[in-house]
């Protein structure tokens, strides 16, 4: 728990000097770290899937790190409020709280417990947005830490609110997304709807891609779409081997089992009733 709340603290600080549209992205490589330590050290087996998954996941990443675009450090939480209030940038709140609100109120009461694109839309959204406000939260710290103080300004408070209560809501929909659904399923659907919108949504707010050229961009993209479908190759090749395990229970996994007809009676219908197995913990005897 302890590296975990340090994981977390670096990846809030990494926000602060980095666009989310490099930061997100890598998040895919603690999967690669945990699926290589189980593997060695949880004794669970990685299959050559997913090798492949951690080997697209690395690729993906180089390609985003190499054309990432260059982060511009704003001057001021103000100067962050006025990217926040650009007309882009509102109606792609508008839409996600509006999508956020129908969600919610009409679609969960009568597809929530069927339909897991429910619960993690609304945890992508509001996901989104508190990656922005977050970003902006650590800008207006580091700006107080060189001496230049934010915390006289209400925008870095209503940056604060924004961000407590959006990701509050992020967790608790991506709770109930994990207690009604597998989380085979739910990982990787919620890394590539929350990795998307938020790079959508950094995108339009600080303008990220502003001065880059289109092969740049292009090979971003290339290197995003690598990293999901890396993703998405490891959490099936992980689905693959617990549906593997689930189906070889004791003593399958340790024997044979011999399937003996009684053949002494007329009846046949009789004889199917009288089947039974026998489990051997050693090869079976001929019969």
């Amino acid at each position: 728990m302890t590296t975990m709340l340090l994981g977390e603290v670096a990846n809030f600080i990494a926000y602060i000097f980095a666009p989310a549209v490099l930061v997100t992205p890598l998040g895919a490589l603690s999967i690669i770290v945990s699926s290589v330590l189980a593997h060695f050290v949880l004794k669970e087996r990685l299959e050559k899937l997913g090798v492949l998954g951690c080997v697209s996941c690395i690729v993906g990443s180089v390609v985003v790190v190499m054309h990432a675009p260059e982060e511009h450090m704003p001057n001021s939480v103000k100067e962050i409020w006025n990217l926040a209030t650009q007309p882009g940038f509102l109606a792609y709140v508008v839409t996600a709280l509006l999508l956020v609100g129908a969600l919610v109120l009409f679609f969960e009461p009568r597809y929530g417990q069927t339909n897991i694109l429910i619960y993690l839309g609304i945890c992508s959204s509001m996901g989104s947005l508190t990656v922005v406000s977050i970003k902006a939260i650590g800008v207006a710290i580091k700006l107080t830490l060189d001496g230049v103080n934010q915390a006289a300004y209400p925008y870095t408070w209503l940056f604060l609110m924004v961000a407590i209560v959006c990701g509050v809501s992020q967790i608790n929909y991506l709770n109930k997304a994990l207690d009604t659904f597998n989380l085979a399923i739910v990982s990787p659907i919620y890394y590539v709807m929350f990795t998307t919108l938020t790079i959508v949504a950094s995108g339009i707010m600080f303008k990220d891609w502003a001065g880059q050229s289109l092969s740049s961009i292009a090979s971003e993209l290339c290197g995003l779409i690598t990293i999901l479908s890396g993703t998405i190759l490891l959490h099936t090749a992980e689905e693959g081997a617990n549906n593997s395990a689930a189906l070889l229970p004791w003593p399958l996994d340790k024997g044979s089992i011999s399937w003996c007809i009684n053949l002494s009676s007329d009846n046949l219908l009789k004889n199917v009733e009288e089947d039974y197995f026998t489990a051997l913990q050693s090869s079976p005897a001929p019969v």
